[in-house]
């Protein structure tokens, strides 16, 4: 048995394919744990899983999360202490309060597989922020 322990980055290790800002923490074959953090007064770009799914638990900031799965959508105020889930193939974008960043931790299962994974959607705001690497079209 390997066991993995690792502080939080102080720099980004990647730009996420809704264009938040993500530092890699560990990860086991079932799935990784990363920490995201959105900008005061951005919006992420939308998007879908094709094969993962994630808990996500805001650690800092406010903002808005977006969900929609087939006639299921929601729109919920994201606050410190607030845990979510985002089951595979739910279309989802968030953003920022205009005060502070928005600060969560991600745990993906199973472990993100790599590019192509999130898909291009449409949304519910304008996103602010660029994407990053590994997004396919819609």
């Amino acid at each position: 048995m390997v066991f993995e322990e690792r502080q939080l980055p102080s720099n980004r290790d990647v730009v996420a394919p809704d264009g938040s800002d993500v530092r890699v923490l560990c990860a086991l074959a079932g799935g990784s744990l990363v920490h995201i953090t959105l900008g005061a007064g951005q919006c992420s770009v939308p998007v879908r899983h094709r094969t993962v799914e994630e808990i996500w638990y805001f650690l800092a900031g406010t903002g808005e999360m977006w969900r929609e799965q087939g006639s299921v959508e929601t729109v919920v105020p994201t606050e410190p202490g607030l845990s979510l889930t985002i089951p595979r193939g739910t279309r989802f974008q968030f953003r920022a309060g205009r005060d502070a960043p928005l600060v969560a931790v991600g745990f993906t299962m199973p472990p993100w597989p790599g590019d192509g994974e999130a898909i291009a959607v449409p949304g519910r705001w304008s996103p602010t922020v660029a994407p990053g690497p590994g997004l396919a079209d819609g």
